[in-house]
């Protein structure tokens, strides 16, 4: 807990010097608001700012409005956002300060968004202080040029953030002491067996683990879709004590979207499926991190199940982060794949066991 709680403290100062340094760059466009077309200079990786529009989800059961608890989990809120940039959406996943204020997260297409979380009490009103900047390379240029795209997950160890590319079944690390967005990602080394994931279905979670914690060092990498000889889900300890591949247990046609860890030493994971006749299902696994090792089957109990009949879209990101009061909240956003017919979402909810 210690060490958790510090990690997203020196995230904070991360991300509050670079909005900084960002802003003290651009004293003539500070108020700047994009129209369709516009765009960052993707040659230098230069952060613009953005506007983020957000109108409130003021229940989350479509049917019953009343209702506020969903298994183990109680709504707090949620926001649908649009914005006139054009390369807004696609949202993979997010990491939050330990305050659930300042958030990082990124597309699908190699843009990093970052900001602040507006409350009114419990209840999230509004994004501010969005700024938009390309994921940059080793060489600086956009990861895009190289043809890596599809980013689709996150992890954070103090200054440095992972970000997993599903297209290619890579792994990039940035160190945000250097530029923040504007840091340079560095290939992390994987197993051989990460190569040969699907290369549309491939490292789709990731989960970093602090000081504290067993598989303290360790990054864990998941696939969304990679299946093993019994049909489970491959999964990877990379670096830390006991590097290695194990599984996650697959069942009723989930794949894994997302994990975080939380500061009590469990495994949250964000799974969803989708079918034509039934449509989209969500859904939480709790899983305790002692039970992650080297050639295990990892397993939990569902605390959290959603559909349609909630309001819920293509969720693929979740954070976790606990209040003064201390009360766990779970924050998750969804992917709108660019789509007319699909929304981003932020949804938050209260652990409540």
């Amino acid at each position: 807990m210690p060490h958790f709680a510090g990690s997203r403290r020196r995230f904070l100062q991360m991300a509050a010097a670079g909005l900084s340094v960002a802003a003290a760059s651009r004293t003539t466009k500070a108020q700047f608001v994009p129209t369709p077309g516009s765009s960052e200079d993707a040659s230098t990786g230069a952060a613009t700012s953005i506007e983020v529009k957000a109108r409130p989800i003021p229940w989350f059961d479509r049917h019953d409005h009343d209702r506020l608890r969903f298994g183990a989990l109680e709504y707090r809120s949620g926001l649908v956002l649009t914005s006139p940039f054009p390369r807004f959406g696609g949202l993979s996943g997010l990491r939050l300060d330990a305050k659930g204020e300042r958030f990082i997260s990124f597309s699908d297409k190699g843009h990093w968004f970052n900001g602040r979380i507006e409350y009114q009490r419990r209840a999230m009103t509004g994004l501010a202080d969005v700024e938009t900047a390309p994921m940059l390379g080793s060489e600086g240029k956009p990861i895009t040029a190289r043809g890596w795209y599809d980013s689709e997950s996150i992890a954070i160890d103090g200054s440095f953030v992972y970000i997993g590319l599903e297209r290619v079944n890579k792994v990039l690390r940035f160190d945000f002491s250097k530029g923040f967005t504007r840091a340079r990602g560095e290939v992390v080394p994987l197993p051989k067996a990460a190569s040969k994931l699907p290369n549309n279905k491939g490292l789709e979670a990731l989960v970093f683990v602090p000081k504290g914690h067993p598989l303290s060092g360790t990054l864990i990498a998941m696939s969304e879709h990679g299946l093993d000889a019994s049909g489970n889900l491959i999964a990877f300890l990379v670096g830390g004590p006991t590097p290695g591949q194990f599984s996650v247990r697959r069942t009723e046609d989930f794949d894994v979207s997302d994990a975080v860890l939380l500061p009590a030493g469990d495994l949250l994971i964000l799974e969803r499926k989708f079918s034509w006749l039934s449509g989209i299902g969500i859904r939480i696994r709790r899983i305790p991190l002692g039970s992650v090792a080297p050639g295990a089957v990892i397993d939990g109990p569902s605390i959290f199940e959603a559909d349609l009949g909630n309001e819920v879209d293509n969720m693929e990101g979740i954070d976790a982060h606990v209040t003064e009061e201390g009360e766990t909240v779970l924050t998750m956003v969804s992917d709108d794949n660019f789509s007319l017919i699909q929304r981003t979402l932020l949804l938050q909810f209260t652990l409540k066991r």
